[in-house]
């Protein structure tokens, strides 16, 4: 039941990423180089400059604003959502954000200008931490033994999602309603609200789903007996998080997801500028990184944990990711690069199901959702900045891709260190 809400969740969310550079030249038609989006792309154009990258930079940096905003809220309600979930229980946590899903992309329907598809991203960005109820949720339901494994099953939600939403975002926004519906400008329809009306639709399918099929996880005797769950600083809700072995376990996740987000916004450019890849190339690619994460975490973790303890899984991860990193950077052929890839979706499949089950663990029943709210605050903090700053030093430092995958090595290999001599859970 989880598995399914998770999938149809991230597919809604992903359909909008294959969009990016379409959505800013639309809105530039519509809106010039005024408002909103004019201030955003003249301090985007100042930063292309001062790195010496006035080509395409712009586009990514565009991508990367927006999606940054996004991760900020994602980041800021987290922890909210989880704790509120504590108190209430799961179920209605659950309904209330993935109806101001939904209402996220009805608006996106409608964003005739730049400031009302903005505002939607907004909106889709504070209900966006409601993942974190999800996670607890699987966390109610599963024995300390298997709630690992299980999380595994979540990460693969997750890929499958993020596989399927992009193929359907780019398949779907060659239907424009405006163009056979002329009339329907006024109303705000824009070349992009079919995508929008299917995220909708499946928001609503899930609205229906939860309704129908999910039963509540959280016993009424361990519910309100959490801290209240105000909408406090995250950051000092993630440093004095008051369990030690947690603290330490989200510190290392935080450092490897800011070398994996680095590779992900950047490992189509690789492609491109080293091999020639086209559009087509690099999303077979990206599927076959997609593909590899899914099985890792819908079956190989699995049976690793029935032989192997979290923490030793979790030192493997990071092995395999580092190997990939290195693989990637050096990738003198299309076959060193696949192999670096895969390293690094076997290496990301150990690691994720490893950290989330083992800050679960850690954690004590009526605390699951506030903590794992603080695991996917921080995965949203590294998303919020990682895209920036690994795309500076893409297209400024020496040695390009090389250089940025040699510093995602290192982080990878600080998470390592960071992770020697972690306790073992008790199960």
């Amino acid at each position: 039941m989880i598995f399914l809400t998770l999938y149809i969740d991230l597919i809604g969310f992903s359909i909008i990423f294959p969009l990016g550079p379409d959505l800013l030249r639309h809105y530039l038609t519509t809106d010039g180089s005024g408002g909103v989006l004019g201030w955003l792309l003249v301090q985007i154009a100042a930063a292309a400059h001062a790195l010496g990258n006035e080509g395409h930079l712009p586009e990514v940096f565009f991508g990367g604003v927006v999606g940054s905003l996004f991760s900020i809220l994602q980041f800021a309600f987290a922890p909210f959502w989880g704790g509120l979930s504590d108190k209430f229980g799961r179920r209605p946590i659950l309904l209330f954000t993935v109806a101001g899903t939904a209402a996220s992309y009805l608006l996106w329907v409608f964003s005739g200008s730049f400031w009302i598809f903005l505002l939607s991203r907004l909106l889709a960005g504070c209900f966006g931490g409601n993942l974190s109820v999800a996670t607890a949720a699987v966390a109610d339901v599963t024995s300390r033994a298997e709630r690992s494994k299980a999380m595994g099953l979540v990460g693969a939600a997750f890929g499958l999602g993020l596989v399927t939403g992009p193929l359907i975002g780019a398949f779907s926004a060659h239907l424009n309603l405006v163009a056979h519906h002329p009339s329907l400008a006024a109303w705000g329809v824009n070349p992009f609200s079919v995508p929008a009306l299917i995220a909708f639709g499946l928001s609503l399918l899930n609205v229906v789903w939860i309704t129908a099929r999910f039963t509540e996880t959280l016993p009424a005797a361990t519910r309100g007996r959490a801290a209240e769950p105000r909408l406090r600083n995250p950051l000092r809700a993630i440093l004095h998080l008051d369990n030690a072995p947690a603290r330490r376990v989200n510190l290392v996740a935080f450092i490897y997801a800011i070398a994996f987000v680095a590779m992900e916004i950047s490992l189509v450019f690789v492609g491109s500028e080293r091999f020639g890849y086209t559009p087509r190339d690099n999303g077979l690619l990206m599927g076959f990184l997609g593909v590899c994460s899914i099985i890792t975490q819908g079956y190989i973790i699995r049976k690793l944990l029935v032989r192997q303890r979290e923490t030793s899984v979790l030192m493997g991860g990071l092995a395999f990711s580092a190997a990939g990193l290195l693989g990637i950077g050096f990738a003198a052929s299309p076959g060193m690069l696949y192999l670096g890839v895969a390293l690094l979706a076997v290496g990301g499949g150990l690691v994720n199901p490893a950290t989330t089950g083992l800050i679960s663990l850690y954690a004590k029943a009526d605390e699951q959702g506030r903590v794992l709210g603080i695991f996917r605050s921080l995965g949203s903090l590294a998303r919020a900045f990682t895209p920036l700053l690994a795309g500076a030093i893409y297209y400024a430092a020496p040695g390009r891709s090389l250089t940025l995958y040699i510093l995602a090595t290192v982080l990878t290999v600080a998470a390592a260190v960071a992770s020697l001599n972690l306790p073992q859970p008790v199960k």
